[in-house]
């Protein structure tokens, strides 16, 4: 099978995200290598300090990670995130999470992620991701 987007049965696959529905998120992928991610933050995602949980934003900018890093058919699993928190986002905020894939080779596959307030275009975090392609396909060969 060659390393190309399986269309509907990788995007159905990732769907399957039970976390994503958990929290209301959207999650599309672009194209190969590209996806976007899109929350409307609620009174129970935030902290103390009545702002968007660090584990809210980091796990929308992880779901358009593995959206992207997987939309090729193959299995891929995350290796390294790092994040950096910039600004931030407030109950009612729509957030937007684009994961634009770098590289892409045999093994490793590098990505960079934003998350945006979608009305501001606020960058809230940065995050550059690094997966580990695995030999196994999200739709079996045939």
């Amino acid at each position: 099978m060659s390393d190309i987007i399986c269309d509907k049965k990788v995007l159905d696959h990732i769907q399957k995200d039970a976390f994503a529905r958990h929290l209301g998120a959207t999650v599309e992928i672009v194209a190969p290598g590209r996806s976007r991610v899109f929350l409307t933050v609620t009174e129970t995602m935030t902290n103390f300090h009545g702002t968007t949980h660090g584990g809210v934003i980091f796990a929308i900018s992880d779901m358009a990670f593995a959206a992207a890093c997987n939309s090729h058919g193959r299995v891929a699993v995350a290796l390294n995130v790092s994040i950096c928190y910039l600004k931030p986002s407030f109950p009612g905020d729509r957030l937007k999470a684009e994961a634009t894939e770098i590289h892409c080779g045999r093994r490793t596959s590098l990505y960079d992620i934003t998350v945006t307030n979608e009305d501001t275009g606020t960058l809230i975090a940065r995050s550059q991701d690094q997966a580990f392609r695995k030999d196994e396909w999200i739709v079996p060969e045939k």
